[in-house]
């Protein structure tokens, strides 16, 4: 007979035990689990070109422009429908990536290292806001900047962890949660705390002083500078819980711009996919909902493993960009309690007495109190190439939390 109770307990604990550590920056194909030069990762659960939204497919050619493996849309489609490119969901090589999530096989990620239980989890590099690649934009400029980031700028991160035994993601998070962040999409004091911890490092290494000037200023304006090794954290925190026979806890949720899945710990890699919900937020000028994709990309990690919108309470301030008010930041967080095994050992909310941040949610609970789990996130806008649009607040479809439970029950009971 199955203990839920027992098996849940032990699937957020081990999240919560987890402690993961950004070790290095490597080239994707030479460290991340089946990268192959003709396999493009993305975000979400599994999806088919015809299928694929706006952004996603913008994304995807611009991976393969900046391959050098096609010239313009034509060429990039030719390869993407002809079968001689494929393209696989992030989560199935242990990857993670904002919005379209679209990493290649040159591309530099974050490794980080969840050195309680082994395991190892990968993130892209941040580009920034606006007209980037994970909002599915793949002009000129948005490639020149990409072959910097992945070139100068990583090779200039790369020399300056190597300095280090690594940066502590958790203690980071932690810290940044008592700075006003809530871990997806305001990372502001976490962004500074990255810069701030690396700038010695880069200052210490044998790069021309205008390289490493540049890489500084890069990373001090850009507020989410952190999101992807917070997010390669996340997921290196919910894979130590994943596999735990009998639970309902939930390990993954992630969205590709048409579909969002989940998949639970005690179901293994199986996914459980809706539609996804138009976003209601705030739009950047010149733009509204009827400019707007459908929600997308895996950071939705950071509420999986405690955060981002669970953790609103601790960052008020998200509704200037989210749109809403504070006290919706702090009852979503209450709400989020009602769906969710525990409360977080490391991350706390000084606003709610410094109570831990809901995690682990429960799929059971999710059906029976119809309550779903709040997404806050980025919004592209829905054709290809144009880019970031707004940002906003999101709930997945009701129908893969029952769709698993239904599993659930034919598999454990």
């Amino acid at each position: 007979m199955i203990d839920i109770e027992q098996a849940n307990q032990e699937t957020v604990t081990r999240m919560m035990a987890a402690r993961p550590i950004l070790k290095t920056i490597a080239t994707a194909r030479d460290v991340i689990p089946g990268m192959r030069d003709d396999l493009l990762l993305h975000a979400g659960p599994p999806i088919s070109w015809e299928n694929a939204s706006g952004p996603l497919r913008g994304a995807l050619v611009g991976a393969l422009i900046f391959e050098g493996k096609a010239a313009d849309w034509e060429a990039a489609e030719a390869l993407l429908t002809s079968g001689a490119v494929t393209f696989e969901p992030c989560h199935a090589h242990s990857t993670v990536g904002p919005m379209a999530g679209v990493t290649s096989a040159s591309m530099k990620v974050y490794v980080v290292e969840n050195v309680t239980h082994g395991n190892v989890a990968y993130s892209n590099l941040n580009e920034g806001y606006g007209k980037v690649l994970r909002y599915g934009a793949y002009s000129a400029e948005v490639i020149e900047k990409l072959r910097w980031m992945n070139g100068t700028f990583a090779d200039i991160l790369t020399a300056a962890l190597a300095q280090t035994d690594g940066i502590d993601i958790r203690a980071l998070l932690a810290e940044s949660l008592h700075m006003g962040d809530e871990g997806h999409n305001r990372n502001k004091a976490g962004s500074i705390l990255y810069t701030a911890k690396l700038a010695p490092l880069i200052a210490q290494t044998d790069f021309s002083d205008d390289e490493k000037a540049k890489t500084l200023q890069f990373l001090g304006d850009n507020a989410l500078s952190v999101l992807n090794p917070v997010m390669a954290g996340c997921k290196a925190m919910c894979d130590a819980g994943a596999g735990i026979a009998g639970s309902t806890i939930m390990t993954t949720m992630a969205r590709n711009g048409t579909e969002v899945g989940i998949r639970v710990s005690g179901l293994g890699d199986q996914w459980f996919t809706g539609p996804v919900g138009q976003p209601d937020g705030l739009y950047f000028p010149g733009y509204t909902a009827a400019d707007a994709n459908g929600d997308i990309g895996d950071s939705t990690i950071t509420e999986t493993a405690g955060i981002g919108a669970f953790a609103m309470a601790a960052a008020p301030a998200i509704v200037t960009f989210i749109s809403g008010t504070p006290e919706l930041a702090i009852n979503t967080t209450m709400n989020m309690y009602e769906i969710t095994e525990t409360e977080h050992t490391a991350f706390t909310i000084p606003a709610l007495g410094f109570r831990g941040t809901p995690t682990g949610v429960d799929i059971r609970k999710v059906v029976e109190l119809g309550i779903l789990p709040q997404i806050n996130t980025g919004i592209a806008h829905k054709e290809p190439g144009v880019g970031q649009v707004g940002a906003g607040l999101v709930l997945p479809p009701a129908n893969m939390f029952e769709d698993a439970l239904i599993a659930y029950a034919e598999k454990y009971l």
